[in-house]
Formats: C-alpha cells, sequence, structure tokens
C-alpha cells in the first residue's frame, strides 16, 4: 500500500512553521519550570500531541470491542517485584498506615479484566517507578496498556497495527510540528511505507550477532540481559521497529510464559531510544504461575489473589505496554525524555504545581 492511501494529508501537509521547534530544557529549573511553560510553543504542541495519542488510541481500541477499565493507582501486587528478571524498583507508600504501591504497570489488572471483556482491555494512564530518571527514563510515565485474547504472534501483529494507526493520525494532524522538531518526515514515511511485519530476531540471535560482547549482553549465572548499547548496536545493524523475542527466562519478570525449549513467549520492540514497547504470553493457570514465582525467587504472599484468579478462571492472554514519552522521543527525534513531560516528577523531590 502507498504512503498516499494509507494517509492523503501526511503528503498534503503544510509546510513546517519557520525555523525549528526545540524544547526550552526547563525541567533543569523545576521551580520555575511551570512558568516557562506557559509561553512555549514546545510545551503548547505537546499537548496537542498528547490529545491526539488519546484520542486516536481510544479510537483504535473501541474498533476492535476492547474495553478501557478504570482502575486504581494503588496496587499490592507489582509487576516488576524485588526477584530474578525484575529491572525497575517499585514506589511504596503508606496509605494512611496501609503499606502499598503505586503501580508500575496495570498489567494484571487488565488480566482480571479480560476476565469480564472478551475481546480484550486496555488503558493510558501513569506508571510509577523507583529509579532515578535520566535521557531515556522517567520516574512517572504515561503507559499505554492492552491485553488480549491469544498468544505472543497475537499480541506483536496488534502492537504493530496500533503503532501505524497512531503514526498515521498523528502525522495526518501534526505533520508541521513532527517536521520542525524532527527536522523531517523521513522516519514516520519509512515506517508507513513499509509493508509486511516488522523484523523478529530471536534473543540468542541477537546474543550471536552482538558476539557476546560485554559492552552489549550483561552475563549472569543463568540468564543473560541487553545494554542500552546493545539495544543501540541491534539498530545501527539491522535498523529500527526490531523485535526481540524468545528471552531467558531469568531475565524477565515471572509472569512471562514459556515455549518447549524453554524461552519466554516475549518481545521487546527496538526503536528510537531503544526499547519502547514490552509484549508477552501469560501463564494460562494458577499451576504455571505458582511454579513460576518459585523459580524466580519471588514472595508468592502478594500474588495468592492472582494465583486464585488464573485457577479459577484459565485463559490464554497477551499483553504489552508502551512507553508514551519514548514513543515520542523517536516521532520527534529528541534524544532527552525529559523534555516530553509537562510537569516535572522526581523520586524524592516535591515540586509544584
Amino acid at each position: 500500500m502507498s504512503l498516499q492511501a494509507m494517509s492523503p494529508s501526511i503528503a498534503e501537509a503544510p509546510p513546517a512553521a519557520a525555523g525549528p521547534l526545540t524544547p526550552p530544557g526547563s525541567w533543569r529549573e523545576p521551580a520555575s519550570h511551570f512558568l516557562t511553560v506557559l509561553d512555549s510553543p514546545w510545551y503548547s504542541a505537546l499537548v496537542d500531541l498528547q490529545d491526539t495519542i488519546t484520542s486516536a488510541t481510544v479510537a483504535f481500541w473501541s474498533e476492535r470491542g476492547v474495553r478501557f477499565g478504570h482502575l486504581p493507582v494503588t496496587t499490592g501486587s507489582v509487576s516488576s517485584p524485588m526477584g530474578l528478571g525484575s529491572d525497575s524498583l517499585p514506589v511504596k507508600i503508606d496509605l494512611f498506615g496501609a503499606p502499598t504501591y503505586l503501580a508500575d504497570s496495570m498489567q494484571f489488572s487488565l488480566e482480571y479484566l479480560c476476565r469480564l471483556a472478551p475481546r480484550g482491555a486496555y488503558y493510558l494512564m501513569p506508571s510509577f517507578r523507583g529509579e532515578a530518571p535520566d535521557a531515556t527514563h522517567l520516574c512517572q510515565f504515561f503507559h499505554s496498556e492492552a491485553e488480549i485474547p491469544g498468544g505472543l504472534d497475537d499480541v506483536l501483529a496488534v502492537v504493530e497495527e496500533y503503532l501505524r494507526h497512531l503514526v498515521t493520525e498523528l502525522t495526518a494532524r501534526h505533520a508541521d510540528v513532527i517536521r520542525a522538531a524532527a527536522g523531517s518526515l523521513d522516519h514516520v514515511t519509512a515506517l508507513l511505507a513499509a509493508d509486511g511485519p516488522f523484523r523478529r530476531m530471536t534473543f540468542d540471535e541477537a546474543v550471536a550477532a552482538l558476539e557476546g560482547d560485554p559492552r552489549f549482553v550483561v552475563q549472569e549465572d543463568g540468564w543473560r540481559n541487553l545494554t542500552r548499547a546493545g539495544e543501540r548496536e541491534l539498530m545501527d545493524r539491522f535498523g529500527e521497529f526490531l523485535w526481540i523475542t524468545h528471552w531467558d527466562a531469568l531475565a524477565v519478570p515471572f509472569y512471562q510464559r514459556r515455549d518447549a525449549r524453554g524461552r519466554v513467549l516475549n518481545g521487546d520492540l527496538l526503536f528510537g531510544p531503544g526499547e519502547v514497547v514490552g509484549a508477552g504470553e501469560r501463564h494460562i493457570d494458577g499451576a504455571e504461575v505458582t511454579a513460576a514465582l518459585g523459580e524466580h525467587a519471588v514472595p508468592a504472599e502478594e500474588y495468592d489473589w492472582y494465583v486464585r484468579m488464573k485457577t479459577r478462571s484459565p485463559l490464554r492472554t497477551a499483553g504489552f505496554g508502551m512507553g508514551v514519552e519514548r514513543f515520542l522521543m523517536w516521532l520527534l527525534g529528541q534524544r532527552d525524555i525529559r523534555d516530553l513531560e509537562l510537569l516535572p516528577r522526581v523520586n524524592g523531590s516535591t515540586i509544584l504545581p
């Protein structure tokens, strides 16, 4: 399908505004950041982009009969608990004397909603992480998540449809902004003009291509992982929009199902700053979850409800989460994710408003 057929307004988009669109970097001065925002073309454009991402996401899932759930941001069961395979720190709070967590993901709740909504469930809301922010990581970021019936191939395909839908809508409505920020529309036109599914590479193939170079591959007892430099090296060699699938079991959290070889039924999608989307197939029943909790050395108490749910209602589902600000880094050609946050939030700091 031609680019013109997919989105006629892209080729007819108006010329970019005079001069480049650049972020002011005002997050470095959090006390006065909100005042800079009031007069900033960058942040005005960011609000427009966020609005389109929201409306396009709702339209995409509504057309497929996937339901939005109104879910709490507190939980007793984080999806990255302290244990093998977890790559983030949970944010624990005291809620009127009751220890709880701010949600790092709504995956478990979306799995719950899949038992109520046969076509699946989705969510576009904040997630909270305990690590310090850096150029590709925020303490609080917006997470576009969905869970659908089916397996790994099903969810990888729907992620690709969703991304093309988002980019089509964003480019149709905001081509001038994207061009002014990124310097051109080449990256979006290339994505939309490409036919077929994104390229896939297994984790074993990725490690072999990188020759196990310690700059790119972390080697631990029983599992391996990619460094950010490794992600960049793979994109440099094989291109963006590259799926890395079937990771070592102990390199990812306990909730991912395995294939017959013991590799995980999951995939990380690399583009822009690196991993932007994480996807995977979930355990079907309580017995599978119980075994995985033990293998990952995760205390089972906080996940007893999850085991009971899957024992009572076994279901094959798969889901994904996309970091919205990381997606915007790619769309706008930016190098620092902190420029994509309307109001900065840093763990351990009170920032107004």
